[in-house]
This record gives C-alpha cells, sequence and structure tokens, in this order.
C-alpha cells in the first residue's frame, strides 16, 4: 500500500529524553520531500483503579501545555525496559502502589506526523499501597476520580491529556 520510503535520515540534535532528525523521504509519485522526526524510545501509562473502582491520576505541570494537567502515571522506557515494567516503576514512583493484577487495555500512537513514540497503556486492580518516589523535578498531587466524573472531565475539557483520555474511554467501553 506505502509507497514511501525514508531515503535519508540524519541527526539535527541529541535531546535529552529523545533525539531529532531530518529526513528525506520519497513519496508514491517518485518525488522527495523533508520530514522532521522524533525518535523517543517509548512509554507506557496505567489506568490505576482502587478498591472503590477509582482512578487514581496525577495532577503534574506539563511544559508542552504550560499549565498543570490531570493524568494517569506513565513514563518513557528506560534502556531495555519492557513497558510493563515501565508502569510497574511509575505507578510505584508517582502514586505509591504496586499491583500485579495489570492487563493491556491499547496501544498508540501519540504523534505519528513527527514522532516515533508508541506507548503502551494498561489497567492495573488490587493495587497495594506502598511509598510514592517521584522524581526530583516532579510535583504531583495524587487524585482519586470515579469513572463517571472522568469522563465529565474528558467531556468538559479538564482532563485533556491524550494518553488518559484513550485509556478512560477505553476502559469504559
Amino acid at each position: 500500500m506505502s509507497d514511501y520510503k525514508v531515503l535519508k535520515k540524519t541527526i539535527a540534535k541529541h535531546g535529552n529524553v529523545m533525539d531529532f532528525y531530518e529526513c528525506e523521504v520519497g513519496l508514491p509519485d517518485g518525488s522527495r520531500t523533508y520530514w522532521d522526526l522524533i525518535k523517543h524510545p517509548g512509554g507506557a501509562a496505567v489506568l490505576p483503579i482502587d478498591e472503590d473502582g477509582n482512578f487514581i491520576m496525577v495532577r503534574q505541570y506539563r511544559i508542552g501545555a504550560d499549565r498543570e494537567l490531570i493524568e494517569i502515571p506513565a513514563g518513557k522506557a528506560d534502556k531495555n525496559e519492557s513497558p510493563i515494567d515501565t508502569i510497574k516503576r511509575e505507578m510505584e514512583e508517582e502514586i505509591g502502589y504496586v499491583s500485579d493484577d495489570i492487563s493491556k487495555l491499547m496501544v498508540f500512537y501519540p504523534a505519528p506526523a513527527y514522532s516515533e513514540e508508541c506507548t503502551v497503556i494498561y489497567a492495573a486492580w488490587n493495587l497495594r499501597k506502598t511509598e510514592a518516589r517521584p522524581d526530583d523535578d516532579e510535583y504531583i498531587d495524587i487524585l482519586r476520580i470515579s469513572p463517571d466524573d472522568a469522563v465529565s472531565m474528558i467531556k468538559s475539557g479538564e482532563i485533556v491529556d491524550g494518553k488518559t483520555i484513550a485509556a478512560v474511554m477505553t476502559y469504559m467501553t
């Protein structure tokens, strides 16, 4: 189906978390164009569900939105880390819970027009309390939100984070 072909990929900048490339791309009609690409190690996110059926979410500042957002716990994969290990680590770091009762909800590409990032989203039940250990630059508020309230918050624009919207709406259908 696709006659697109990446002909050349040149590193433009090595970043702290991701790298930036300039790509020459061959098009189906034989012409060429240039696109920017972000190489990202991939990420994972988790929709933790407490004993009362509430979602445990976080509120934290996000530079891309230049404001605090309400989100599910998530993070980028560390080197050679599987998505399930990423969410187990992030869930404990961000909200102070662990679980062995985890199921995959979905996989999606948050911004495929310019990024290779692929995010795997899970749901977790039967949570056990540990101690939150956020990164030094993370200031996180932990929230418990009922499923119905989460859907209302999405519809009202209070929850605008893509992975959180995808997780809640997939779980609720």
